[in-house]
């Protein structure tokens, strides 16, 4: 038997009992399972269904005295069956509270009977669900004003939510807590079945108030709803102009004052605590800063970038960051890291580096890279999805050190004060008795003196018990790490970075994409789950544009464009903009359409963006069109609400700005490398409104097809040869590494 029964619940049925017992087996020898209900010889005492799904997340929770269901039609069922309300628990596996409430509430086996005689218990992985997740956050942030994971709601069978929160200590009195969870789980368990109307009306009005928050209304009324996430949410309407039915720039304008009000002088960020990468738009500060010379734009980005790149928030010896700072100055992180976070931030220092040429940003990319590319790559080429805060029981006892273990690894010595100093490690330590390493006075040669130290440190630290890896691969997260490698392999001329990127785009478009073209959601153990979102088609669109930009290697291009059509086919709303699901996804009780940027970017977001570089790629109105029809879809939003939707306002810039077609030809019978004084120049050269594409002579006319802007050129003189176009009028073309910089330096008037 995979584990005695589970308390409060009937038995299992044996066909199901088989099924667990043949999972748990098939783990091998060297399985522990995650609980403190063992026996004896070290096996469970209790497996639930979880142990059957793939999820890393589900698998924590496979034994679990309670009695887990995955989402399904199978849990409804039993809750229609039973007359019973649902617990819906919604959390991922690197979640430090989630932890927390595994820990005091769900191994707690008179907790965990309460639930199974009374309630029907779901779990979701918000990573493999996003769509569960983001309608039952909508609903508790209607009720609770705010959102985070764990999340916990209660349903009926119908699916409709009458009640949600977050975490909730286990018992009255614990962590202050006037009601505990075991008391809640009593009071509205009774409710359920005593007042079945007052229940019914509760769900009535919560289904009509998400609908609302995540369909929004009409096109020209924008869509609604946040996702739980972080992010600025006390932006001020604005009363920008609108021309055309479309918005203009004056959104811009008013999402940078609206940071410059809020901004940190000394630490960069916003002024609040916890701080998290994306309250800042980094990309929007350095595209306004281009666009208008705004002094005061260009300033709080490099400093935030500074500032985070120089806190604990930054893993200072391995690289890469974590997912947010718990105080004000970027120093105490939650220890976790996101491939996300790190897809982001890559090539947001890397565009800082082209807007200033300073060392330390380049360095960040770098070493942000890769780390992804040392401890979070499958061996097939696809990024794992991120790592816990916790390991041996302890948040960030991975990461910290005490100034008497560095003694000990690095001896006394010069090397050994300096790496102290330069690292802030005291003896009373800088939280809880030990040291996380941040540095107090950047500085690049202090920096390469002290890699040998670094070196030896990270080797050490390497023999400790690691936190947790999610090793589940997604395909939305995968694209935006192939748009981070993509764009650091191009601006910091890093090709190992082109070519993981490359690789990576192989797995994903090898291994998650069906027979059909449909893009699944998550890989795992060999196996491809979930039919993929909107996020999954249009993050991924995005990195195989920035891969082809990279390589030109017109395959990328031709998948991007393929993708992008799905994208079309599958999500588009008839009024503008996209849905979250397909027609062929699961029926929720409300369908989303994202309008909201949190610490990733919306699927709305990046697809907006994708089809204003396709239309500039491809000449082809249809998808200015479509951009246009987005926009206006999301106008009220982007008007008075603009900073909910940063990453739509690069698209937005985009769009708006005289996009530039840069082509590169090189002669018939060489490589790309023929060109590569003429790429060094769109290395160094912040140029956001623009497309690149380039070719051999004798395959400019076959990637004319796709690229119109392309067709004809040469190389002339037989040298690799640029042109700078705009709708079609091209500057004189050059050869010259000088002239093409300053072609691309000019500036037209607005």
């Amino acid at each position: 038997m995979p584990g005695t029964r589970l308390p409060g619940a009937d038995p299992y049925p044996p066909e199901l009992t088989d099924r667990l017992e043949q999972a748990i087996a098939a783990r091998g020898t060297t399985y522990r399972p995650r609980t403190h209900h063992l026996k004896a010889d070290g096996r469970p005492g209790f497996t639930n269904r979880l142990a059957l799904e793939t999820s890393p997340y589900l698998l924590q929770h496979a034994h679990n005295p309670v009695n887990w269901f995955p989402w399904g039609d199978d849990a409804f069922a039993e809750a229609r069956r039973l007359g019973r309300p649902v617990f819906l628990s919604i959390g991922y596996s690197t979640c430090h509270w989630c932890h927390v409430m595994e820990e005091e509430s769900f191994e707690d086996q008179e907790i965990a009977a309460f639930i199974n005689m009374h309630y029907v218990a779901i779990k979701v992985d918000r990573e493999e669900r996003p769509d569960v997740d983001a309608v039952y956050m909508s609903a508790v942030q209607q009720l609770t004003g705010s959102g985070g994971w764990p999340m916990s709601v209660w349903l009926n069978a119908a699916r409709e939510p009458f009640f949600g929160g977050t975490y909730f200590p286990p018992r009255d009195g614990v962590r202050g807590a006037r009601h505990g969870f075991l008391t809640l789980l009593g009071d509205l368990a009774d409710t359920f079945h005593r007042d079945p109307d007052r229940v019914g009306k509760a769900a009535a009005a919560l289904v009509k108030a998400v609908r609302r928050d995540m369909q929004g209304g009409p096109p020209g009324n924008g869509g609604g709803g946040g996702d739980g996430d972080d992010g600025p949410d006390d932006a001020e309407p604005n009363g920008t102009a609108i021309e055309a039915g479309l918005p203009s720039r004056d959104a811009i304008q008013a999402t940078v004052t609206f940071f410059k009000r809020s901004f940190d002088n000394v630490h960069g960020g916003l002024q609040r605590a916890p701080k998290f990468p994306s309250n800042v738009p980094i990309r929007l500060l350095l595209r306004h800063h281009h666009r208008t010379g705004d002094a005061d734009a260009l300033a709080m980005a490099t400093l935030t970038l500074e500032k985070m790149a120089a806190g604990g928030l930054y893993d200072q010896l391995g690289g890469g960051f974590h997912r947010y700072s718990t105080d004000g100055r970027w120093l105490v992180p939650h220890f976790e890291k996101m491939l996300y976070d790190n897809a982001l931030l890559v090539v947001a220092y890397a565009e800082a580096f082209q807007v200033t040429a300073r060392p330390d940003f380049a360095r960040v990319a770098r070493e942000t890279c890769d780390y992804v590319l040392r401890e979070m790559t499958d061996s097939g080429g696809g990024f794992y999805s991120a790592t816990d805060a916790d390991s041996e029981g302890e948040e960030g006892r991975f990461f910290v050190w005490t100034a008497a273990e560095i003694r000990r690894e690095l001896g006394d010595g010069t090397t050994t004060e300096l790496f102290l100093d330069h690292y802030d490690v005291r003896p009373e330590g800088n939280w809880e008795g030990t040291s996380i390493l941040n540095v107090g006075r950047p500085d690049e040669a202090t920096w390469a003196a002290l890699a040998p130290a670094r070196a030896k440190l990270y080797e050490v630290r390497a023999r400790r018990t690691p936190p947790l890896r999610d090793e589940k691969i997604l395909t939305a997260w995968n694209g935006l790490m192939i748009s981070g490698l993509a764009c650091a392999g191009r601006i910091l001329d890093e090709r190992r970075y082109t070519q993981a990127a490359t690789r990576a785009a192989e797995f994903v478009l090898g291994r998650l994409r069906g027979p059909d073209g449909a893009l699944f959601r998550s890989f795992k153990d060999g196996h491809a789950r979930h039919l993929g979102f909107l996020d999954d088609y249009a993050f991924l669109v995005a990195g195989l544009i920035d891969l082809y930009e990279a390589t030109f290697e017109m395959r990328w291009l031709e998948e991007a464009l393929a993708l992008a059509r799905e994208t079309e086919r599958r999500f588009a709303d008839g009024g503008g903009g996209w849905f979250m699901t397909s027609e062929a996804h699961e029926i929720l009780i409300a369908r989303e359409k994202p309008a909201h940027d949190g610490a990733e970017p919306s699927g709305t977001s990046v697809a907006l963006m994708n089809a204003a570089r396709l239309a500039v790629f491809t000449n082809d109105e249809s998808w200015r069109r479509i951009a246009e029809r987005a926009l206006r879809a999301h106008l009220r939003v982007l008007v008075d609400r603009p900073t909910a939707m940063t990453e739509a306002l690069l698209a937005l810039d985009f769009f708006l700005d005289k996009t530039r077609e840069i082509a590169i030809v090189w002669p018939a019978g060489s490589n790309v490398d023929a060109a590569t004084s003429l790429l060094a120049i769109t290395r160094r050269t912040f140029v956001p409104a623009r497309v690149l594409a380039g070719a051999s002579e004798s395959a400019v006319e076959r990637l004319g097809e796709i690229v119109p802007f392309i067709r004809h050129k040469s190389a002339q003189g037989g040298r690799p040869t640029a042109y700078v176009c705009r709708h079609g009028r091209c500057d004189l073309p050059t050869a010259q590494p000088e002239r093409f910089a300053a072609q691309l330096a000019a500036r037209e008037p607005e």
